[in-house]
């Protein structure tokens, strides 16, 4: 596996999806203080401008200037007429990785993997899929074992909601289902994983209660359509202050019981013993990260 394409900890609490046929969107994107950013030349593009959109993007990467963003760029599916060309320009633009629509097989991964290789990617451009059918969220074991470079599933829910028939409630119960198998095979092949969209931008109290929905159930961030909502995101999927606070005394203290030759610790009347010290060890080095991305990128403000 290559090292670098699946980072222990690495912040995506706001991945925000821009029209790769938007030049200034795509100038916006390196202001802005979202952890990632897909470049979408699927969804957000019409058929008669895919073809431009695919320039624009590798023009914009190649210019530079994103800064710590992880980059991503969503290809058009690669039984279309333009899937293959797409994947073959991110293979050589400089992004982090491919975001591959609609994915309902292994197969499908493992095309998009060939042809990455054989056009010449490095190793560490990662493959991203999205999980918006219902074939695709009953095969995510295999999607998430395809391929070393596999790195992130990311919920496609309003696709999911039209194709299940499912109603957009305000718990998000019809969903439940669809994220927890992907949140579990996410987590059993070591990948990340990043919650849907949410479509009203008019309900902001709603939105939050999604990302705070999300992050309980163990999302790592949050798709976003539009840049006013980087903040919060980036606030609710962030460890808090007092987690990362009580992550370092729980270190500190199971350090210093294993040097005294004890397995577990006691701190403040609770019992800490390795596995607490693995979460707790994470926590802060994404906290760090975060920290070390700057104001800008902590969501203080757009």
């Amino acid at each position: 596996m290559p090292a670098s394409a699946r980072p222990r900890s690495r912040p995506r609490r706001s991945v925000l999806y821009m029209p790769g046929s938007n030049a200034r969107a795509l100038e916006k994107g390196r202001t802005l203080p979202a952890d990632a950013l897909i470049l979408d030349l699927e969804d957000a593009v019409a058929p008669d401008a895919k073809v431009e959109a695919r320039e624009r993007v590798v023009g914009a990467l190649g210019a530079g200037g994103y800064g710590a963003r992880e980059i991503v760029v969503r290809t058009n599916a690669l039984d279309t007429s333009w899937g293959y060309g797409d994947a073959v320009a991110v293979a050589g633009s400089g992004a982090d990785a491919l975001l591959l629509p609609k994915v309902e097989s292994a197969d499908a991964v493992r095309q998009a993997e060939r042809i990455l290789s054989a056009a010449g990617a490095p190793e560490t451009t990662a493959i991203w899929c999205m999980m918006e059918t219902p074939r695709g969220i009953l095969h995510v074991e295999e999607i998430a074992a395809a391929s070393p470079r596999v790195a992130c599933l990311v919920m496609g829910t309003s696709d999911l909601a039209k194709d299940l028939h499912a109603a957009h409630t305000r718990h998000r119960t019809p969903m439940i289902t669809a994220l927890g198998l992907c949140l579990l095979a996410a987590r059993a092949h070591g990948l990340a994983i990043v919650d849907g969209v949410h479509l009203d931008l008019d309900d902001d109290e709603g939105f939050e209660r999604a990302c705070v929905q999300g992050r309980d159930l163990g999302f790592d961030g949050k798709t976003l359509i539009h840049p006013r909502t980087i903040a919060v995101a980036n606030r609710v999927f962030a460890p808090s202050p007092e987690d990362v606070l009580w992550s370092r005394r729980m270190i500190d203290a199971f350090d210093a019981a294993r040097a005294a030759g004890q397995g577990v610790a006691v701190l403040d009347g609770k019992l800490i013993e390795s596995l607490h010290v693995v979460e707790a060890k994470r926590l802060v080095a994404l906290a760090e990260q975060i920290t070390a991305r700057g104001d800008g990128a902590r969501g203080d403000g757009v």
